[in-house]
């Protein structure tokens, strides 16, 4: 298999971040600053196997960006993860944090490894490594990691536990996304889809939609719970789908039954009532709402013709391409860009972050409240931008997070 070339997937991610710095005339040197990770991290991770062996790892950690506080971002384990991916993950995250309006800068980070292969204490030894390796380049006010692809609560507590010993007292605020019981945050497991799900009620209620018909492409973590809110919303979901394949039903599918029979036969496949079709068709669907939920580039300049939804809520990260969002916008079709939709993570892990800081937990309700409150803040100061400019959601979120941070970079002398 061929290697991507070098900066590859960071080149695609500027192209967006280029066409807002064009229209709002940013500076070569502030373009400059914005664009370049201050830091870059390779570490070497030795882990003793269940079998006695030794076996090396290799990890990342990029921190894009320091200018409005600590780097802020995940950690995931996978075996296709490269610095190009991490370095360009740290970056998206300086402008999601940006436009969300928390207190942190970009990061990423990433060990390469299969976790399906290795054991739970396997998994516990290189997750105190990758800590060990790392200690003095991240903490509460340096750089704050949090769950990725295959990272979980347990793994954020096995790294506070490590980081903890290393700094000789309980330090819960240098990681979020911890289990309640180690300062984790109530909301923090569903505030992905529950950020997503307050704009599209903003969506509905701003444009008078009646009985929308909603379309979730992915139903792993993200995408169930976003179906089962959409559901509690008295929307009607007329299709869903994961790596299988998708189903349809033009009169609703019960979310509640979905779940099941997803949790008995390992897919949604196969649900009585309704029709199979594959990921591609239901992406074509005419409908209100479609919510992909699940893969990058899946809409593309291939198919980007072919869809029929009024409106795009980005619950994963990148299911649109460049070309693909330059058509869909000529089409009349209104994208919630990613860095906006899927931030209800980052934006409770914030509130998760404060509450280790202060001691203090919030009830659930006052997590949401609070979500709802910056992210609807958010998105209505990106369509005041998108009106402004007469651009398309995307650019405007990119134009307002990028005249914030130029805001900073003067107040700071650069």
């Amino acid at each position: 298999m061929e290697k991507k070339s070098e900066d590859s997937l960071f080149e695609i991610a500027l192209k967006q971040f280029d066409k807002a710095a064009n229209i709002v005339k940013l500076s070569k040197s502030h373009r400059s600053i914005l664009i370049n990770p201050t830091r870059t991290l390779h570490v070497s991770i030795p882990v003793r196997m269940d079998d006695g062996s030794m076996e090396v790892f290799q990890g990342y950690r990029v921190q894009h960006s320091f200018l409005r506080g600590p780097a802020k971002g995940g950690i995931r384990y996978h075996p296709t993860v490269d610095l190009d991916d991490v370095k360009t993950l740290a970056f998206l995250m300086t402008w999601k944090n940006t436009v969300i309006d928390v207190p942190f800068g970009g990061g990423k980070g990433g060990v390469i490894c299969d976790p399906k292969n290795l054991s739970k204490g396997e998994l516990e030894r290189l997750s105190r490594g990758y800590i060990d390796a790392l200690a003095q380049f991240i903490g509460p006010k340096r750089d704050i990691p949090a769950p990725d692809v295959y990272t979980n609560p347990q793994t954020m507590a096995w790294m506070v536990d490590e980081f903890s010993k290393i700094a000789g007292y309980n330090a819960f605020a240098m990681i979020t996304g911890k289990p309640i019981e180690v300062g984790g945050s109530l909301g923090r497991d569903t505030a992905t889809a529950q950020g997503g799900a307050y704009l599209v009620d903003e969506i509905v209620k701003n444009n008078k939609l009646e009985d929308p018909k909603v379309v979730i492409q992915g139903f792993g973590n993200a995408g169930s719970i976003m179906t089962k809110l959409m559901q509690k919303a008295k929307y009607k979901i007329i299709a869903v789908s994961d790596s299988k394949g998708g189903i349809l039903n033009e009169d609703g599918i019960d979310v509640e039954k979905l779940v099941k029979h997803k949790q008995d036969t390992g897919s949604v496949i196969g649900f009585k009532g309704s029709k199979e079709i594959t990921n591609e068709e239901l992406l074509e669907l005419k409908c209100d709402i479609l919510v992909p939920a699940a893969l990058g580039d899946v809409i593309t300049k291939k198919n980007a013709e072919n869809v029929k939804a009024k409106y795009i809520v980005e619950l994963a990260n990148g299911p649109i391409d460049f070309e693909a969002d330059e058509i869909l916008h000529k089409k009349g079709i209104n994208v919630i860009p990613d860095i906006l939709s899927n931030s209800g993570g980052v934006c409770v892990s914030y509130f998760e972050w404060v509450q280790n800081k202060i001691a203090f937990s919030w009830t659930l309700e006052t997590v949401q409240r609070e979500l709802k409150k910056k992210i609807l803040k958010s998105f209505c100061s990106i369509e005041e931008t998108a009106k402004e400019y007469k651009t398309d959601m995307r650019t405007a979120a990119y134009i307002y997070a990028i005249k914030r941070m130029q805001k900073v970079l003067e107040f700071r002398g650069y």
